[in-house]
């Protein structure tokens, strides 16, 4: 009987595998599912380092937001090793000025204690705006923040501040790989998107309707028939 294959999920900022639990619950049966770990690495080269440390030799690769920027380096430093890519809400470019002064203005809240104050900010760009009043939803993504904490939201902040622009390099990945994007996603844009699509010699895009940044929650019987799909797709 031929082996499952191996999907690891890169999970976004304040996320945690709970994220992940309809892809879990929906993909478990077929696929070997691995989570890589963004709580203890201060730069996204420390995270792609971990991930392919504890990754099989050859994998899928399913990234969302904060586990593109890690994608990206995995694929600058081991491309080999990944059988496909799947991009969920996420951007190839660096922080310009203004996203790095909103994240310094994070770290100052959280440092002087404020941690809470700046998940209520975050959580209105995260979900789609017919969300909002979800308290389900809305009690998952305080959840994941507080299992996250403050002191693993400044190392992602610190990471994701110091994450080089990786458009650059996006025409050497050659691996198969399909971008996922919610229409209502608050952080990510068409535009985002378009320019991966453009320079990725081998990308499919998926635009998610009725869904924000946090697709993997909001739609998750569309991402799970996708995924399958797609990995049906790709073989093993």
């Amino acid at each position: 009987m031929p082996s499952r294959p191996c999907l690891v999920l890169a999970s976004g900022q304040l996320l945690t595998a709970e994220c992940w639990t309809p892809q879990i619950v929906g993909l478990g049966d077929d696929c070997d599912i691995r989570l890589a770990d963004h709580t203890r690495d201060d730069t996204i080269a420390g995270m792609a380092s971990r991930l392919l440390a504890e990754a099989p030799d050859r994998f899928h690769l399913a990234a969302h937001a904060l586990g593109g920027f890690v994608a990206f380096e995995v694929m600058r430093r081991a491309p080999e090793r990944v059988l496909s890519l799947v991009l969920l809400s996420t951007l190839a470019s660096a922080d310009g000025p203004s996203q790095t002064a909103r994240r310094e203005g994070y770290i100052r809240l959280v440092e002087a204690g404020d941690f809470a104050g700046v998940v209520e900010e975050r959580i209105p760009i995260l979900v789609h705006p017919a969300r909002r009043e979800d308290e389900a939803l809305l009690a998952v993504v305080r959840r994941m923040a507080m299992d996250t904490g403050p002191q693993t939201f400044l190392r992602q902040q610190r990471a994701i501040m110091g994450r080089v622009d990786s458009r650059p390099g996006l025409a050497a990945i050659s691996c198969p790989t399909l971008l996922l994007r919610g229409a209502q996603d608050g952080i990510t844009s068409a535009e985002h998107q378009a320019e991966i699509l453009a320079a990725l010699p081998a990308a499919h895009l998926e635009t998610l309707e009725d869904a924000g940044h946090l697709i993997t929650l909001e739609r998750p019987r569309t991402v799970n028939a996708l995924l399958r799909a797609w990995l049906e797709d790709h073989g093993r």
